[in-house]
């Protein structure tokens, strides 16, 4: 399947792309006629094994496509299926340049849980309005028909948002608004009518697809008087299990069955989201709702009692642990867990945010005028090259002078983690890497400070084998590892206050991009990069890139 899409006005058309069966090849070509941007770089969620030319964040796997230009992203799915959000992967342009990926089950297999009646993709977005505000509206009222986006509206044009941000070195200003397929609905201003209702029939299970495509904010979701059942999160099937609450970190993915009531209620029911934040800076500390409505042909909709639902706090950190510890994969021997037993190298990173001085000549609008807000794994703020990572890690003789293989495996002035910062907050700028061989099984400790980091590795799913609260302790931990079922992800929040660790098998060469999902945070520095090198046997090593890769 070839897929041209050509991106104008800030905006990528909506509607999902469906692989229908999985171990089929795609091929995505995207022909760029930006009108104020001169530059794009798209990624998605899927493992593309010996294709990182098709990962696509800038300045790592490829040089931003130019205005102009085309790239085909050429890469195989493989043992996923589920629900993914590919998306623009340079500066803010994923708020507007993204789309669902649905991957169904291969021809005749079902799905490991109940058949649903309909499947209802729920598109969780950012929803900025700029001078082509019309084409955008329409694109919301044809979104309404197939997809609940819930996200953020902003008066203002995102990259403005960011650049503004980086100039003045302190945080970017913060949504206007949440939005249900861009409708804030009736706990705003002047909003009233423009309330997004999601109808169903009484006795059927629904399969929801739900996406947060929010820049930086983890999402709590609800519907009154009514349970989900999670079955699959970021393409992996998981033990169903049920909750009143999701939570959803930007740009993952979570399916849950919603099945109705088995006569039509006299209700109709709020669904609600807000924000769990943890972290000490600004945010949008709004609700948005939608309506759930069910149908019935004879009773009058005004009569009927509107229910709303009751929220977590805002910061519930011991909620949030208590819900995604509730991740399990299937470990079955058709969808089996191969976590590794054994683990060759050992990493232990710190996750958190500092400062940075000021370049020289030069003074921001923070409190002191010196410095400015900056993020960091283990006190590296990861600088991106002005040429890709991956076309010089392939052709070596590029590679001097772009980034250096000395990224710390482990802090190197240890303090406590979870407890108070120390005085000194200034963070190190660099371009460094971690080289890992071929095949070597990983295990990977990460801990911070006051806020929750939702950590993405591209080209690789990853098992969250332990988390907690405080420092992690080396010594007695680790015993308390699940190496049997614990949850296949691309993606983990760092628990508040806590540490996680993962274990992952790198076989998968090429050059692959770890950093926070926040786009301010990724902005700032959180972030490093893995190379994997070649294995031994053809089928181990990356392949030469494709000849129409952009050039920076």
């Amino acid at each position: 399947m070839i897929l041209f899409v050509a991106v104008g006005c800030f905006m990528a058309y909506p509607e999902a792309v469906t692989a229908k069966h999985t171990g089929i090849t795609r091929h995505y070509t995207f022909n760029i006629k930006l009108k104020n941007i001169t530059r794009l770089c798209h990624t998605k969620s899927i493992v593309t094994l010996r294709s990182g030319w098709a990962d696509g964040p800038s300045y790592i796997t490829q040089c931003p496509i130019q205005t102009g230009h085309y790239y085909v992203y050429n890469f195989t799915i493989t043992g996923q299926r589920g629900t993914l959000f590919w998306h623009a992967h340079i500066s803010r342009l994923r708020a507007t340049v993204y789309r669902p990926l649905i991957i169904l089950p291969r021809r005749n297999k079902s799905y490991p849980f109940v058949k649903p009646y309909k499947e209802v993709p729920i598109l969780i977005t950012d929803i900025f309005f700029m001078q082509c505000s019309k084409y955008m509206m329409s694109f919301d009222g044809n979104l309404t028909q197939s997809l609940l986006t819930i996200g953020e509206w902003f008066n203002a044009d995102p990259e403005a948002v960011i650049n503004q941000s980086l100039q003045t070195g302190g945080g970017p200003n913060v949504s206007d608004a949440y939005t249900f397929n861009g409708l804030p609905g009736p706990l705003y201003n002047c909003s009233a009518k423009d309330i997004y209702k999601l109808k169903v029939k009484p006795g059927k299970t629904y399969l929801l697809r739900l996406i947060n495509a929010a820049l930086n904010d983890k999402l709590f979701f609800i519907i009154a008087d009514h349970s989900l059942t999670v079955v699959e999160a970021d393409t992996v099937y998981v033990k169903p299990f049920e909750t009143n609450v999701l939570m959803i970190t930007p740009g993952k993915t979570t399916n849950v069955l919603l099945k109705t009531k088995s006569k039509a209620p006299n209700a109709t029911f709020l669904m609600l989201v807000r924000p769990y934040a943890t972290g000490m800076g600004t945010f949008d500390n709004t609700t948005v709702a939608g309506i759930l409505e069910y149908e019935t042909p004879s009773s009058s909709l005004k009569n009927r009692p509107l229910l709303k639902p009751g929220l977590p706090a805002i910061n519930a950190t011991n909620f949030v642990a208590n819900f995604t510890s509730k991740f399990r994969s299937l470990a079955t021997a058709k969808f089996p867990a191969n976590v590794p037993q054994k683990v060759d190298k050992k990493f232990f990173f710190t996750v958190g945010l500092g400062t940075k001085p000021c370049p020289k000549n030069q003074t921001y609008q923070g409190s002191t005028n010196t410095i400015k807000f900056a993020a960091s794994m283990n006190n590296i703020s990861f600088a991106l090259p002005r040429t890709a990572l991956l076309q010089s890690h392939f052709f070596s003789r590029y590679s001097k002078g772009v980034y250096t293989t000395d990224f710390p495996a482990f802090l190197l002035i240890p303090f406590n983690y979870t407890g108070t910062p120390p005085n000194n907050t200034l963070v190190k700028n660099g371009t460094k890497l971690m080289v890992i061989p071929f095949n070597t099984s990983v295990e990977d400790t990460s801990i911070l400070g006051t806020e929750n980091h939702p950590l993405y590795l591209h080209g690789y799913n990853f098992y969250v084998v332990g988390q907690g609260f405080g420092n992690f302790d080396p010594e007695n931990d680790p015993s308390k590892f699940n190496l049997v079922d614990y949850v296949e992800r691309n993606t983990v929040g760092v628990p508040s206050s806590g540490w996680v660790a993962v274990r992952f098998q790198a076989e998968n060469p090429g050059v692959w991009l770890m950093h926070c999902h926040f786009d301010v945070h990724q902005s700032w520095g959180l972030g490093m990069a893995w190379i994997v090198l070649d294995g031994e046997f053809p089928n181990q090593k990356l392949p030469p890139p494709p000849s129409d890769l952009p050039t920076c």
